[in-house]
């Protein structure tokens, strides 16, 4: 009889346990998630009365395959356009309830004399509600149509965004051992550059390459090509300083731009079941019931802090953006729990060894409860709705349901939204061509610097880097400096009166501006711009970009192409 590998019997018991289990909360109507919880805790060496897993760090490097997936999944259903039509009020909300809930989850890991790390973790955790069983509760309940509903998931939308951006920032401090504000700061902006620089990047070569490449794609094909590209961004965030699950949101969040994304996130979904069965079941091996009943105290006091919590404060998160009362109510009774990233968060702590061995049980605990509240608390927010209008006075609630953004205000005159327009698209503009910029700049002038110092002298090879850098640099400059000054409202604006002319030269000047920063820095490379020869070679520089009929067709071909591409899956559903 030959030897079975552990890591194949370990698996073998995992999916057995997990079969049974979420056949039976099935059965009971209850989340499957915590059908593989419970699962977790029955296969761990917690459990003295069933058989255990015998190789702890391979289900450990599975489960963390499970979080890139979960990741790559939750890529494919997010869209930065939703984002973008969402309008103030979700985003509104969504900070000020991450913010609030934050401030509670530190709040009593410092009541009870915790560590630092384990208050900003626990703060982290209680600040994410799971998106799956809310989904799942509205849809049982039939709520998914209501007003309300729709305000929530978009919430939770931007709280898994929000999500990974908390990851990467504990992931920072974890490393560094302490809270720095102007690493933070740091760390938030190459964040967003490397969001701009891969979004920006990805979405224009990538629906381009599987256009192309359609007559040779296949459901295998297209599973094996998407997967090398969630991977092959797994490892450029890793070198990047990010974290895995990192990358893989935002390779899902390119390919959600594409006309295959739907059959992408078809193909994908087994393989993410599977894997993420495999996370959720690690978490369930953590649980401890002999930790969970010494910290019975602290486990009670959390969910307490959960549910007043998001209650409370997230009704005022509400309030805040201009919902009524009761619509606010219902949005705050809803997300009365935490789920996924909680797990998510509890294990990047434990694998960076910065968070107590007891907060992984104890937030699995908070977890579990919460869930099984979640319908309850969600039945239960017009009831206390009604108490809440009988108790307090009735100019109060008169007010309170009067704060509400479907009551419409003084509209903007027609100039007004064009110029809002108008700023929008330069910022937009300017932010997404100096990103490319940057990145340009950088990978020339200093990762090619050894090659073609092995290429040509070192007397020339400033001259060269500085060169292939303008030639690069050259159609995103010239998009910088006079992108978009040809439309229509531009003329309209221009022509509207003095008022409005000074707006556009003052942005004109703006953006000539921020074109000769970056002209400069690579001028100085290989002349300094100080001398006469570098102030001549700058103005030259300028000049010949600003009035290129070359690069003016360049610019718009690449403009032409992204809005292209990122309209692609919008064009394929209308036309279905």
């Amino acid at each position: 009889m030959s030897n079975l590998e552990p890591l194949i019997s370990d698996l073998a018991l995992i999916l057995i346990c997990a079969g049974v289990m979420t056949l039976l909360f099935k059965a009971l109507k209850q989340p499957i998630v915590l059908g593989y919880i419970v699962a977790g805790f029955l296969a761990s060496p917690n459990m003295p009365y069933m058989p255990s897993v015998a190789d702890g760090h391979g289900i450990h490097i599975w489960s963390e395959i499970g979080v890139i997936f979960l990741l790559f999944a939750l890529g494919l259903e997010f869209s930065f356009k939703k984002i973008l039509k969402m309008g103030a009020a979700p985003i509104i909300a969504a900070l000020a309830i991450i913010l609030c809930m934050m401030y509670v989850g530190a709040c009593v890991g410092e009541l009870f004399g915790w560590k630092q790390m384990d208050c900003i973790f626990l703060g982290g955790m209680l600040a994410m509600s799971s998106t799956t069983i809310i989904f799942k509760a509205f849809d049982d309940m039939g709520l998914r149509k209501e007003r309300f509903a729709s305000l929530v998931l978009s919430v939770l939308i931007l709280e898994d965004i929000l999500a990974i951006v908390l990851m990467v920032m504990l992931s920072t401090m974890a490393v560094s051992k302490e809270f720095e504000g102007s690493q933070m700061i740091k760390s938030i902006v190459t964040l967003g550059l490397y969001l701009v620089l891969w979004f920006t990047v990805g979405l224009y070569f990538i629906p381009m390459a599987l256009r192309k490449l359609k007559p040779l794609m296949n459901n295998e094909t297209l599973l094996i090509t998407a997967l090398a590209l969630c991977f092959g961004m797994v490892v450029a965030a890793s070198y990047a300083g990010f974290s895995a699950a990192f990358g893989a949101f935002v390779m899902g969040s390119i390919l959600a731009e594409t006309v295959e994304a739907e059959q992408i996130e078809h193909l994908v979904a087994p393989v993410k079941n599977l894997f993420g069965a495999i996370f959720f079941v690690s978490v369930g091996m953590m649980v401890d019931v002999n930790l969970i009943i010494e910290y019975i105290v602290p486990i009670v006091s959390i969910i307490a802090a959960v549910i007043l919590g998001q209650t409370i404060l997230s009704t005022g998160g509400f309030l805040l953006s201009g919902q009524s009362l009761k619509t606010s109510m219902q949005c705050s009774f809803s997300l009365t729990q935490i789920g996924e990233f909680a797990f998510i968060l509890a294990t990047l702590g434990t694998s960076l060894h910065v968070t107590s061995d007891y907060l992984y049980p104890i937030v699995v605990a908070v977890s579990v409860f919460t869930t099984f509240t979640t319908p309850y608390m969600i039945r239960l927010a017009e009831p206390t709705y009604n108490l809440i209008t009988r108790i307090l006075p009735a100019k109060w609630v008169e007010k309170l349901e009067r704060n509400t953004d479907e009551e419409d205000s003084k509209a903007p005159n027609e100039l007004q939204q064009t110029w809002k327009a108008y700023v929008k698209r330069f910022v937009f503009t300017t932010l997404i061509t100096s990103v490319l910029c940057i990145a340009i700049m950088s990978i020339m002038l200093h990762f090619g610097k050894p090659i073609v110092n092995a290429l040509v002298s070192e007397e020339w090879s400033h001259t060269v880097l500085a060169l292939a850098a303008l030639i690069f640099c050259s159609p995103f400059l010239w998009m910088l400096m006079r992108g978009g000054a040809d439309r229509p409202e531009v003329d309209k604006l221009w022509e509207a009166g003095a008022r409005w002319r000074v707006r556009l030269t003052a942005h004109s000047v703006l953006r000539l501006f921020i074109a000769a920063v970056f002209v400069s820095y690579i001028v100085d490379y290989a002349v300094p711009w100080s001398s006469w020869l570098g102030m001549f070679a700058l103005v030259g520089v300028l000049i010949f970009i600003f009035f290129s009929p070359h690069l003016q067709k360049d610019s718009n071909k690449l403009v032409q192409n992204f809005t292209e591409n990122l309209s692609a899956r919008e064009r394929m559903n209308e036309q279905k």
